[in-house]
């Protein structure tokens, strides 16, 4: 909790209760969580919380670099505790989404460096296919 009461201080940024616990929540789940969610699951602990603070939590975090919005084209974003850069896989009919944890794609920025002109500085890279409990 260290990290984010320094960089909200760095920011001077005031680091309220529910923006903790939107942290907190994700730094907790591996799920890859949608902002509902995250709403329902800790509207329990803070039943005062509406769902768009839960938005302006996410939101906020985002912009400070504590956590990363994934698009995996469903529609609606997920939320993702960690930053490092990582490739994720969704399931197209459940719409789970996972880390990969052991597949570097770093590579893929010098790959890409050497067919533009633009400085590459990162990538994001999503996986589609069915996870074992679809594929049943």
């Amino acid at each position: 909790m260290d990290t984010i009461t320094a960089i909200f201080k760095e920011k001077k940024l005031k680091l309220t209760p529910q923006r903790l616990a939107v942290y907190k929540y994700l730094m907790q789940t591996t799920a890859h969580p949608s902002a509902e969610k995250i709403y329902n699951d800790l509207q329990p602990e803070y039943p005062t919380m509406s769902l768009a603070t839960v938005y302006k939590a996410l939101k906020t975090l985002v912009e400070v670099d504590l956590i990363q919005e994934i698009n995996v084209g469903e529609g609606n974003f997920r939320y993702d505790g960690n930053v490092a850069s990582h490739p994720h896989i969704q399931c197209i009919n459940c719409g789970k989404v996972e880390d990969f944890t052991s597949f570097e794609l770093d590579h893929l920025n010098i790959e890409a460096s050497k067919h533009t002109n633009f400085k590459v500085l990162s990538n994001k890279v999503y996986f589609y296919g069915v996870c074992p409990s679809c594929n049943k």
